[in-house]
């Protein structure tokens, strides 16, 4: 059996016009190339750490992986403009510019979800930068996190709670994924949530208050997929159906016992609506 040597991933930063520095990887493709790019952007207090097992199964199937870290996240720093909704669409326009991906599958999860919807139906988005969708866990509205889940996100108590494993993965877990999910995923996911600082998780989770992007979405005609897990907590899997019910040509359909952290519980799952959407290329 022939074995393919990976090519190394392009480490690489996107400057964004109010001044922040985005963290991108872009990892070519592992088999012979579709000449299709997935652009994968993750939720709020998560990274790109999230998509590993989705980057390393679609690169095997020969599409080129971005992967980015949101601003506040990760490796990428805040720039000059508040946390919100509109910012997000923003920062994923320029970082589909950057990676020249003019007809990229995008892939968002959760908050990040919300940055795509925002970006697909924006009016500036240039016609044919964007060939379809893949949704995870997301909504295009009612998510008016309470002051005291805000506050909560900001506490210092909190982050000393979440830094600590056991009683982190137990904090986040109960929530944040199934009943079924493995310890190893829960660890993970506690790992990337007490990485973001308590005052980005906080001006995140309020930037979505008022969020209503329903109307919009009608006028979003590429294809799209959206996921939610049966048991997510986080965000109610009929919000998700209302997303998939506003766009002309996407579908929706529940992951059985998963609950919100799909890019991490059911990454095949994931893949397989990526594949649904590029089919026809290459």
């Amino acid at each position: 059996m022939t074995t393919v040597a990976a090519a190394p991933a392009t480490e690489t930063q996107v400057r964004t016009d109010d001044g922040a520095r985005l963290a991108v990887s872009v990892l070519p493709p592992l088999t012979p190339p579709t000449g299709v790019t997935v652009v994968l952007v993750h939720g709020w207090g998560a990274s790109r750490r999230v998509w590993s097992t989705v980057a390393d199964r679609l690169i095997r199937l020969g599409h080129r992986v971005v992967s980015y870290d949101l601003r506040g996240h990760g490796a990428s720093s805040q720039g000059a403009e508040p946390f919100g909704i509109a910012r997000l669409g923003a920062d994923l326009a320029a970082v589909l510019a950057h990676v020249e991906a003019p007809d990229a599958v995008v892939v968002g999860h959760s908050g990040g979800g919300f940055a795509a919807l925002s970006y697909a139906a924006s009016e500036d988005r240039n016609a044919g930068a964007l060939s379809g969708l893949v949704l995870l866990a997301t909504a295009a509205h009612d998510q008016d996190t309470p002051d005291s889940e805000v506050r909560m996100m900001g506490s210092a108590l909190f982050q000393r709670a979440v830094s600590r494993p056991a009683l982190g993965r137990k904090l986040l877990g109960q929530n944040m994924l199934g009943p079924k999910a493995d310890r190893r995923l829960s660890e993970v996911n506690r790992q990337m949530f007490a990485a973001a600082g308590p005052a980005v998780r906080a001006e995140a989770f309020r930037s979505s208050r008022g969020m209503d992007l329903r109307g919009a979405l009608v006028s979003v005609t590429v294809p799209a997929v959206v996921l939610a897990g049966t048991a997510d907590k986080v965000i109610a899997p009929k919000l998700g159906r209302v997303v998939a019910e506003a766009m002309p040509r996407a579908r929706f359909e529940e992951v059985p016992g998963a609950g919100h952290m799909l890019p991490l519980e059911a990454p095949q799952t994931v893949v397989g609506a990526v594949s649904e959407l590029t089919r026809d290329h290459g």
